[in-house]
């Protein structure tokens, strides 16, 4: 089946008349008959009858008509689109995120690489740090925001761009909102239960700095989102560890807590060797450069030696 003999059969179902449908076409009505049978053949009926000047649609052809009308769409939808891919109108570029990172650090980026590739198309992924390097491995992202901690897959190329402390964090009207003494806040929250960002990676040591004040992240609350752990602080619902951007809104209180000794290091991922399109090497380019330790953005507290 060829697209423009159901181009000539969606012309003379709109018109009922081949001679009307051949100018329409562009095409001689000989020509438009000889395709319009072919078409016929391959589905193995007629699909209109001609009785002078009573053409209509036979069965098949009422039924095949909207089938087909969609089949022309799609295939003009498609030269549309691969036209602007060719012509660098449009282009798509994945990137994949952590659920720990707040994409708020990277909007300012992302708005440079929307002037400079006016018809970028932007798609997010989220996921656990884990799963980020599988989407990278299978082609499935050109680019990851993540904890490199879990990306073992030696064909990744990794470039740290900072690190911040982790935070204990309570609603506004939390009893501990009001405690603003990090020796008094380590004590206040020992044994409380805790929710924490689904795929949490932490060090033998980092356990072990956990276990050693009090906290016992055995039996925490695990979230998917950012939005989920607000919704669970707004009920009420444990306490939240997690990155100090993470919810920095009126209604939440950080707990600065130093003896935590628990961080989050933050890099960009992408495949080595893989060809890269011009919009993944921009955006690498615009978070390599920026200046993380003098970001206004969030309050880091040390920037990753590269």
């Amino acid at each position: 089946m060829e697209m423009q003999q159901v181009r000539y059969f969606i012309s003379v179902a709109k018109w009922l008349n081949f001679t009307r449908a051949a100018e329409e076409c562009n095409v001689t009505q000989p020509a438009l008959t000889r395709a319009i049978k072919l078409l016929e053949q391959e589905l193995g009926g007629d699909l209109i009858r001609r009785e002078g000047r009573n053409t209509h649609l036979t069965e098949l052809g009422n039924k095949m008509l909207p089938i087909l009308c969609r089949c022309h769409e799609a295939a003009l939808a498609a030269k549309t689109l691969a036209t602007a891919v060719r012509k660098g109108e449009l282009s798509t570029l994945v990137v994949a995120v952590s659920h720990s990172v707040d994409l708020s650090l990277f909007i300012d980026a992302l708005r440079e690489l929307r002037s400079a590739f006016p018809g970028i198309q932007i798609k997010l992924k989220r996921g656990p740090a884990g799963e980020l390097g599988e989407l990278l491995k299978a082609g499935k992202a050109d680019v990851a925001i993540s904890s490199p901690l879990a990306l073992s897959w030696d064909r990744l190329e990794i470039w740290p761009l900072f690190n911040e402390p982790f935070e204990v964090i309570v609603w506004a009207d939390h009893e501990l909102a009001e405690t603003m003494s990090p020796e008094l806040a380590i004590q206040a929250v020992r044994d409380n239960q805790f929710t924490i960002m689904s795929g949490l990676e932490l060090t033998t040591q980092e356990q072990e700095n956990l276990r050693s004040v009090g906290i016992n992240l055995a039996s925490a609350h695990e979230v998917a989102s950012i939005e989920d752990m607000k919704s669970l602080l707004t009920a009420g619902i444990g306490l939240a560890l997690a990155p100090a951007h993470v919810l920095q809104e009126p209604n939440v209180q950080h707990l600065s807590i130093p003896s935590l000794q628990l961080k989050q290091a933050v890099a960009v991922c992408v495949v080595s060797g893989r060809h890269r399109i011009p919009e993944a090497s921009a955006l690498l380019s615009l978070l390599r450069m920026k200046d993380w330790e003098a970001s206004e953005t969030v309050d880091l507290d040390e920037q990753i030696p590269a």
